[in-house]
């Protein structure tokens, strides 16, 4: 799972440099895990981790270079904003 999330973290950092190496693992792992849970709360089968990076793929390659215009209300994306870690 590890080698999934770095490798979908420096896909992103290649698309979007305005985002520290931090923000872009916080986008993967979110993405991740709304794709998962929305799949999961509409009763469809699990796909397995393939098919959900492919599908965040596929999200960072059309989404990717304006995540960092992003204003969340969502709690869990709101401290992005304030991440003054170095880009990479």
């Amino acid at each position: 799972m590890e080698n999934r999330y770095e490798r979908l973290t420096e896909e992103l950092l290649k698309i979007n440099q305005e985002l520290t190496y931090g923000q872009a693992r916080t986008w993967v792992e979110g993405l991740w895990e709304d794709f998962e849970v929305t799949r999961a709360k509409s009763g469809r089968s699990y796909q397995g981790q393939d098919t959900t990076e492919q599908v965040v793929l596929k999200w960072i390659k059309q989404y990717g270079p304006y995540l960092h215009q992003y204003a969340s209300k969502n709690e869990k994306f709101a401290h992005l904003k304030n991440d003054t870690h170095t880009k990479h």
